[in-house]
């Protein structure tokens, strides 16, 4: 893979040579590779047939993860997030100790791996929120609780230049991996000022259905505004906000 310079940028293929543009820029790469029927029944290509199993699983995962928590994603997470998830998914799969080569999953494997994946590289939870919080999944009574207690912005946040008010979201999501269902609550406080010299402590409940037999999963996150003539507004569309799995239950 090569970079594409000069004035003109060129998009498309010539003779074996495919140009295109990415998120690293406009690059160039050679065409070649094995023909992919053989790859499919070539016993020299078994253990590329394992992987390539495992990394649908895993993508497959990553996408109902995704999809549980859309409703914060759409203001937390950067660019390569996808990918990210995908790779964190596959240390998952591999954590499985009883399946064979190529029938690795994420259910039996290690979930609670993804706990500390932080969704916004640019505004990750640790170095956003430095107040102590706690996060406990009850299984039992389906109740995903975030608790923080009471704390001084100036010290307990790093806020980006002009944000004048922010506020804490969480939420809650049962996901059912061989079925592709999900179930899924969220919890918010209201806008809370940057300037207030103390917060009060903060309990975010989410809850779910009782008993569940699915993997649950929780979210921490931190949304900034900025506060002009009384009407709030999303601070950089929501570059830095924070968002993280906070605690993950798996089976």
């Amino acid at each position: 893979m090569a970079k594409q310079s000069g004035i003109i940028k060129l998009e498309g293929t010539i003779g074996d040579i495919t140009f295109y543009k990415s998120k690293d820029g406009m690059l160039a790469r050679a065409k070649g590779g094995v023909d992919g029927d053989r790859i499919k029944s070539d016993a020299a290509f078994a253990r590329t047939r394992e992987n390539g199993l495992e990394f649908a699983r895993a993508g497959s995962a990553g996408k109902l993860l995704r999809m549980a928590f859309r409703a914060q994603l759409m203001k937390a997470a950067d660019n390569r997030m996808v990918s990210r998830l995908t790779k964190q998914m596959m240390v998952v799969v591999k954590a499985d100790a009883t399946s064979i080569r190529g029938q690795r999953n994420v259910l039996d494997g290690e979930l609670e791996l993804l706990t500390g994946f932080d969704f916004n590289l640019d505004g990750k939870l640790s170095s956003t929120l430095y107040a102590q919080y706690g996060a406990t999944i009850d299984r039992v009574s389906g109740e995903l609780e975030v608790t923080i207690p009471a704390f001084s912005p100036d010290s307990a946040i790093v806020a980006p230049e002009g944000a004048t008010h922010f506020r804490f979201i969480s939420a809650g999501a049962s996901i059912d991996f061989e079925g592709n269902v999900f179930e899924a609550v969220t919890s918010q406080t209201g806008e809370l000022s940057l300037s207030d010299g103390n917060i009060a402590a903060v309990t975010l409940t989410n809850t779910l259905t009782a008993n569940s037999t699915h993997p649950l999963f929780l979210v921490l996150g931190i949304e900034f505004y900025q506060m002009v003539n009384g009407v709030s507004y999303s601070l950089k569309n929501g570059r830095y906000n924070a968002l993280s799995l906070v605690s993950v239950s798996g089976l």
